[in-house]
């Protein structure tokens, strides 16, 4: 079976410069032989994290909206691509109220001591992060990559590799960086390739 990957564009513009980076990692990830089904996160219907509670003692969040069934798909994935700008020194809301859902990951790992990825499957996911910044400035994408390697580690899909790209207010268009772009063609490539290399030992 052909590694199953999710790809999350958290950037509410589904045609604009962070999804042309996503396209083009997806293009790699894809001729690895890898699957994708790409989440456009800002389009999705969804409540963020209400601190309920009822995820402490059972493996299910008590919310049943759009982020519902991501809560399953995500025990049983190989793979994730996480595509973002920065926007305020961060994770953008909706991607952000996305990835708080999963809440139901840590109290089952840290809470109860009962991950909800077999260690098995563990061993061979990873994460790779594509993100754009406005400014040119140190340390954009700092407060964006905390957060994800949190993330990462919540939901036992490693924190793997990054493309990023600031200084997009001048740059514009993503594609006038052909480095970029063959980056992020390369790093998922190199993901999916070493995903199923690990899949198959």
């Amino acid at each position: 079976m052909a590694p199953q990957i999710i790809a999350l564009l958290g950037s509410p513009r589904p045609k604009g410069n962070t999804a042309k980076l996503m396209n083009e990692a997806l293009r790699g990830i894809r001729d690895a032989g890898c699957e994708v089904e790409t989440v456009h996160v800002p389009r999705l219907t969804f409540s963020p994290c209400k601190e309920i509670l009822y995820c402490q003692e059972h493996a299910a969040c008590a919310m049943n909206d759009d982020v519902t069934p991501y809560l399953e798909k995500f025990r049983d994935i190989d793979g994730l691509i996480v595509a973002t700008p920065v926007m305020t020194m961060g994770i953008p809301g909706a991607l952000k109220s996305f990835m708080d859902r999963f809440q139901v990951f840590f109290m089952a790992k840290y809470f109860r001591q009962e991950p909800l990825v077999a260690p098995e499957k563990k061993a061979h996911r990873r994460t790779l992060l594509l993100s754009i910044g406005g400014q040119n400035i140190e340390h954009d994408f700092d407060g964006l990559i905390l957060s994800m390697k949190a993330f990462c580690d919540i939901i036992d899909c490693p924190y793997w590799d990054a493309v990023l790209q600031n200084n997009m207010d001048e740059v514009i268009d993503i594609t006038t960086r052909p480095k970029v772009m063959k980056d992020a063609y390369e790093k998922g490539y190199r993901m999916g390739e070493l995903i199923a290399r690990d899949m198959a030992e």
